[in-house]
């Protein structure tokens, strides 16, 4: 059963009240947020400063630095919210009723390389691959975040190949996610082959389904006969 293409739509953050923080508070919180997306986006890594998102939201510097005292904390949130508005979208999408599992990824496969077209996404990994080269704290939150995206299309993989251990689908998994990925410098927002996106996500939707759906352990682990 096919299910129609998901439309792609930016994801805006933050998306829910944050629990434990009355109403004023919370709008605040978000207002710094939102502040912080937009510096990091359209100014960079190097922009990324509690005094730079103060005056982007028209703000004192201590009344950031008292919900915020350290940007880390700024990152974590905003890959949190990332996460919590990726999980809606998933279920409205890839997880509706009477699709298989090869639907389910193409599906999830569809929705990354699309918001990986988007100015968001690109602009925002990006950056934030950046943070993680010289901050252990960036690196280990983008961590966890894509162990969050490769839990998933594990569970979808673990579905197609049962032949393949937990260790072999992780690969996989990973593998699927990797290259997804790799094609925000070359197809994403602004970038020299952006206008390929629409035939790249369609090759990679057909060889990454089929890839989950026939990969074996021997070429796995790279024992596959060769002529």
């Amino acid at each position: 059963m096919a299910a129609a293409r998901p439309e792609h739509r930016e994801t805006e953050l933050p998306s829910s009240p944050r629990p434990g923080t009355y109403v004023r508070g919370a709008e605040t919180v978000d207002a710094i947020i939102k502040a912080a997306l937009r510096v990091l986006i359209d100014e960079g890594a190097g922009a990324f400063t509690i005094r730079r998102i103060a005056a982007e939201c028209g703000m004192k510097v201590g009344n950031v630095s008292y919900h915020f005292p350290k940007k880390e904390l700024l990152i974590q949130t905003l890959l949190d919210d990332i996460i919590g508005n990726y999980d809606k979208v998933l279920e409205r999408t890839v997880r509706q009723p009477g699709l298989d599992a090869a639907e389910r990824l193409r599906l999830l496969i569809v929705l990354c390389l699309d918001d990986i077209g988007g100015k968001r996404t690109t602009r925002l990994f990006t950056e934030l691959w950046a943070l993680a080269n010289h901050n252990e704290f960036v690196a280990d939150r983008v961590r966890l975040f894509y162990q969050s995206v490769h839990n998933t299309i594990a569970e979808y993989v673990t579905e197609l190949n049962p032949a393949l251990n937990a260790n072999e689908v992780r690969s996989v998994a990973i593998y699927i996610s990797a290259s997804m990925e790799g094609a925000t410098p070359f197809l994403g927002y602004e970038k020299p082959w952006a206008h390929h996106m629409r035939a790249f996500t369609a090759i990679a939707a057909h060889a990454l389904v089929q890839l989950a759906q026939t990969i074996t352990s021997r070429e796995i682990a790279g024992l596959a006969d060769r002529p």
